[in-house]
């Protein structure tokens, strides 16, 4: 089996794969920092909650946007896994080419989405990930990673809204019934997620228009992907395993 780890901002999410078929997932806190120890722990205890014992594992791959967890993270995983975890990086072998004007600084986050986007879906096409940054990346259909625009995340900007003004609240982020808000809560929503909906169209129709590429697909992954892809005709796909899957295909990639 396979263990796939994406590190990102707000959370780790794991992934276990037999073969090509995804038996598992779930989440930890990334903000929260522990030893080799307690990852090791928590990994093995949340695998067996899946009746997955620590010997079926036989390879793993970590992406991480989040350097200061890196040594204890893989220490655990090498400690309590029993396998050396192969890391998204620069010498690795993804099939896309980036021709950005620095590629080092494309985070291996963004690669993985492209890889999955375009092994699975084919190019041109554009992948958003709706994580705590909104990011939007464009891959030809030579599986070029050609340009990227990067914006705050919906919980940023809810963040940024109940912490920078006295009298707004912390609130759930969802579409609320109508745009037309009569009261505080429901105008913070109408605000935060319709104005991502306005923001996702206009970047999607902008990059089609300075692109040229007119039969560019769209997919959406990421944890407030879905409530923006319900919203809009401009998203072809919203897949949740997206980042799990460029995961497996890079490592697949890298098997040898």
């Amino acid at each position: 089996m396979l263990f796939v780890v994406d590190v990102g901002n707000t959370n780790i999410t794991y992934g276990v794969y037999d073969g090509d078929k995804l038996v598992t997932t779930f989440r930890m806190m990334s903000k929260v920092p522990h030893t080799s120890d307690e990852y090791g722990i928590q990994i093995i205890e949340l695998l067996k909650a899946d009746e997955i014992n620590a010997d079926m594992i036989d390879g793993c791959i970590v992406a991480s946007v989040v350097p200061n967890i890196m040594y204890s993270l893989t220490s655990g995983i090498i400690r309590y896994l029993g396998v050396n975890p192969l890391i998204v990086g620069a010498g690795v072998k993804t099939g896309i080419k980036i021709i950005t004007e620095n590629p080092k600084e494309i985070g291996p986050d963004r690669i993985v989405d492209a890889v999955g986007a375009y092994e699975k879906y084919g190019g041109p096409i554009l992948v958003l990930d709706f994580g705590t940054a909104t990011t939007y990346d464009l891959i030809t259909e030579k599986g070029e990673f050609c340009a990227g625009i990067t914006a705050p995340g919906v919980r940023i900007s809810a963040k940024a809204l109940w912490e920078d003004t006295a009298k707004l609240p912390e609130i759930e982020i969802k579409k609320p019934k109508s745009i037309l808000a009569q009261e505080t809560i429901s105008s913070m929503q109408a605000g935060l997620v319709y104005g991502q909906i306005g923001q996702t169209e206009y970047i999607i129709n902008q990059v089609r228009k300075e692109s040229g590429l007119d039969n560019m697909k769209v997919v959406a992954t990421g944890g407030l992907g879905r409530i923006i892809s319900e919203e809009t005709d401009l998203i072809q796909v919203y897949d949740s395993t997206l980042t799990l899957e460029g995961l497996r295909l890079i490592y697949l990639k890298n098997a040898k």
